[in-house]
């Protein structure tokens, strides 16, 4: 029989702690419904970390003092949530339990070192004291070097501001990048530098949080490859291979007229406007437009692309499997790589005409849909240059246009399936915007197969989810629910034909119908 959460905090807690293991999480989310619920954003520049209950300061001793004699699947679970009540607001009432944190490190197991490491991280006035048992967490370097973030307090240079995910230590820049840095944390008032400061220790806190719940409830976290390095291609030089575009010149449009495109000489024109759109190794720009030199808006094309050789390369090894572990809870591993291959081999099925790949990225997943439906079929599109500088060396023979996926420059019902794999979540605001173009390119029968994340059902799970700041998005983690994408895609003039995924991933299979 569940037990109400009006009930005393200290009958949850003794029902929390006497709870069989079958019943665990459920006692758990009930003591934690006592006395918190998630964050939400605050004027869209500060993630809250959370709302406590009038009852929840009083329980905070009873929280720390029901530690002693726990295993640690229980005693994990109450320092994730002595974490979650740190976050909002009761810091020093958490902190007065530091002792008893520290014992704790004594003989902890792996996955109460998570736990652990969460908790302490909120404790930057005892930095000595908590990194003085650090060594016996079990911490690997990317969690040591969160670790020590959460533990610093700002300097007067804002040292590291903005280079915290997924964790400090792989951020080893270069000089013009040291520069870029200065410049923008340079021009930030302090009030600006300390909000930010804030959501990056709010980001570094929800990757650590995300990765203690799931090893206290769960075990160890499954370590994944990320895709490997293309091989070099022919795809260099000034050669703009525009022969790339001949065979889909019917379906691209001019982004400002919506007029057709032609190719003369060493440019994409569009007669109608009169300007040239820059070309070079088999992308097209399309977001910049010029009446007079467009010699020399490719030679700039060209110039960015030498600049860019590796930007696309350490997204994909580094920051994509942490991403896919903090949006689609792929701790445990439950989605290969293997695993998304398959599924866009067998469920891309194209009706006449091209195969669109939206938000292609680097091209891993190009690559798969061009063995499935063909590379003379198949156009890439995404608006990240170095992402397509990538794409270019993995695929060589599958053209590039640089447009954006919220305004696609394709005529009306002219391809024949599109793929999004890995990229709504990018535009979370017009996402269905994004869908209802898809809907306008797509011909009727042709299928839109697309791979992206909803929000966990666990609250602390979707707290920790939504806490990720990133400087582009100062509300922070923005994902889905499965009716809204079902609703955007019946909008859209699509039936969902197939709809999974385990943990927060979402894997869907659409049809044009009309």
């Amino acid at each position: 029989m569940s037990v109400d959460t009006t009930y005393a905090p200290a009958m949850l807690l003794e029902e929390f702690t006497g709870a069989s293991p079958g019943g665990l999480d459920a006692a758990y989310a009930r003591l934690v419904g006592a006395l918190w619920s998630p964050g939400t954003a605050q004027d869209q520049t500060l993630w809250d970390g959370g709302t406590l209950t009038e009852r929840a300061p009083s329980a905070i001793p009873e929280l720390i003092g029901a530690l002693d004699g726990l295993d640690d699947a229980r005693a994990g679970r109450l320092l994730i949530l002595l974490g979650l009540i740190a976050e909002a607001g009761q810091t020093e009432a958490v902190r007065a339990g530091l002792d008893r944190y520290l014992a704790l490190a004594d003989g902890a197991g792996p996955e109460l070192g998570q736990a652990l490491a969460y908790l302490l991280a909120h404790f930057p006035h005892d930095r000595d004291r908590v990194l003085g048992v650090a060594g016996r967490l079990g911490l690997d370097s990317g969690d040591r070097s969160r670790l020590d973030r959460c533990l610093t307090l700002m300097d007067e240079r804002r040292t590291g501001l903005g280079r915290v995910w997924p964790a400090p230590e792989i951020w080893r820049l270069t000089d013009e990048e040291r520069a870029f840095d200065q410049a923008w944390i340079g021009a930030l008032s302090q009030e600006q530098a300390e909000v930010n400061w804030r959501n990056d220790s709010r980001t570094v806190w929800g990757y650590m949080g995300l990765k203690a719940y799931w090893s206290i409830r769960r075990g160890p976290v499954v370590d994944l490859p990320g895709p490997q390095a293309p091989p070099e291609s022919d795809a260099t030089g000034a050669d703009p291979r525009l022969g790339l575009f001949a065979r889909h010149l019917s379906a691209l449009v001019c982004p400002s007229c919506r007029g057709p495109l032609d190719i003369s000489g060493a440019a994409v024109r569009c007669p109608a406007c009169a300007v040239a759109y820059p070309a070079s190794r088999g992308i097209l720009d399309l977001t910049r437009a010029v009446r007079d030199d467009a010699d020399e808006a490719t030679a700039d094309l060209l110039k960015s692309l030498a600049e860019m050789p590796s930007m696309g390369l350490y997204y994909e090894a580094l920051l994509r499997p942490e991403f896919v572990r903090v949006a689609g809870g792929n701790w445990g591993g439950a989605v290969t790589l293997a695993d998304e291959d398959a599924y866009i081999a067998r469920s891309v099925r194209p009706v006449d005409g091209p195969v669109l790949d939206l938000g292609a990225g680097a091209g891993r997943w190009t690559s798969v849909v061009a063995a499935t439906v063909g590379t003379d079929r198949l156009l890439a599109l995404d608006l990240g240059l170095p992402m397509l500088n990538v794409l270019r060396r993995r695929v060589p023979d599958v053209p590039a246009v640089r447009a954006s996926a919220l305004d696609i420059p394709l005529a009306d019902a002219s391809m024949g399936a599109v793929v999004c794999w890995n990229a709504l979540q990018a535009f979370p605001d017009e996402a269905a915007t994004a869908i209802a173009e898809v809907g306008r390119v797509l011909r009727p029968g042709g299928t839109f197969t697309l791979m992206t994340f909803v929000w966990d059902e666990d609250p602390v799970c979707r707290h920790f989810q939504a806490a990720h700041y990133f400087p582009s998005r100062p509300a922070g983690m923005l994902l889905f629910e499965r009716e809204e994408l079902d609703r955007w895609l019946a909008d859209a003039g699509m039936v969902v034909l197939e709809s999974s995924g385990p943990e927060s991933f979402a894997f869907i299979t659409a049809r044009r119908v009309s």
